[in-house]
């Protein structure tokens, strides 16, 4: 299996994770790859944190994985700076498949690293069609302008899906798909982590109009909904925020139906005395096990999940195909390595 979304901490923020530690676990719930996201502390945002990053995870690989498959690669994070981007444009194509892609903020989340201005978000498309990038742009999508932080109430959990209306993400995603149309951006368009039916619907319509779009839904938002989150141990606060029950519905049923393209964890972990302070994040690889078993569930087929859990991001991304495997018994592994993690919101 493939989770083309984690977040693996590690350097300002072992506490929260190592690399080595989220990789490990991730071997053990049966994933061979895995892409990193680049809000860490510091930032990867230029060729050489790339390579810094790059390297302490192939040196976890050959201590850990010598007789077995693990693979590990990252994105660059984008900023409105024009030779930062040409730098990382650059870097991605010198680099790959190391660096898998380049990831976009457009709302903030953890790491401050969003680019919040429409006029600036447009700069990024611009450039990138400058330098011709073709590969893929991961796009956290939340307007900020919409948000309403005021009504978050830290310790109530669901009061966060209020501080971060689904309308940021829907006008977000508008957002996304104008300025690459707008500027010819020649590469793929990825909505990670997407919440909302509308958001769904605007990335099929754009689909069908030709664009090169995809998007990815997680296991807290195919399987958990707001209400979820008032139970305040369960610590469910996460951007974008866990939604209605009908939204749940629709982002399971994009998996099912082929409408969104792969699953993706999103995994983010904290540690307890964070998120009590209102952390936004959570573990997930445990949780993409215990998606893989409710879509058996729901009927999908197994050539269908193997699209979904590996075989549509190595296509997307421009990877050699691999095998895919499925875990038989995902709700066993679950259970077995659920015990790694000191926040278990599934």
């Amino acid at each position: 299996m493939i989770d083309p979304h984690v977040h693996l901490r590690d350097w300002n923020q072992k506490d929260k994770e190592t690399v080595e530690h989220g990789l490990m676990v991730a071997h053990k719930a049966g994933f061979t790859r895995l892409f990193d996201m680049p809000n860490t502390n510091p930032p990867i945002t230029s060729r050489e944190m790339a390579i810094e990053r790059i390297a302490l995870a192939q040196e976890v690989i050959k201590k850990h994985f010598r007789s077995s498959r693990m693979a590990y690669s990252l994105y660059l994070g984008l900023t409105s700076d024009r030779e930062q981007v040409k730098e990382v444009v650059s870097a991605s194509q010198e680099l790959f498949p190391l660096v898998c892609g380049l990831k976009l903020f457009a709302g903030h989340s953890t790491g401050n690293m969003g680019i919040v201005e429409k006029e600036n978000q447009e700069k990024i498309f611009s450039y990138l069609a400058e330098f011709g990038f073709e590969g893929v742009v991961v796009v956290h999508c939340e307007k900020e302008s919409l948000m309403k932080p005021e009504l978050f109430k830290n310790g109530e959990w669901d009061t966060h899906s209020l501080a971060r209306p689904k309308e940021a993400e829907i006008e977000s995603i508008k957002d996304m798909i104008s300025l690459a149309r707008k500027t010819s951006f020649k590469g793929n368009l990825h909505i990670a982590h997407i919440s909302t039916s509308e958001g769904i619907s605007l990335v099929k319509s754009a689909r069908k109009e030709g664009m090169k779009i995809t998007c990815g839904v997680t296991p807290h938002h195919a399987l958990l909904n707001a209400e979820d989150a008032k139970d305040h141990d369960r610590y469910l606060k996460m951007n974008p925020p866990l939604r209605s029950e009908e939204d749940r519905k629709a982002v399971f049923d994009a998996l099912l139906d082929g409408s969104a393209s792969w699953a993706e964890s999103d995994h983010a972990p904290h540690t307890l005395e964070d998120k009590e302070k209102g952390a936004s994040g959570i573990p997930g690889i445990s949780g993409m096990l215990l998606l893989l078993s409710e879509l058996r569930k729901a009927g999908a087929d197994e050539e269908h999940l193997k699209d979904i859990f590996g075989r549509n991001a190595l296509r997307t991304f421009g990877f050699d195909m691999e095998e895919v495997k499925l875990p038989e018994r995902p709700l066993e592994i679950k259970k077995r390595i659920d015990g790694e993690y000191p926040i278990r919101p599934f």
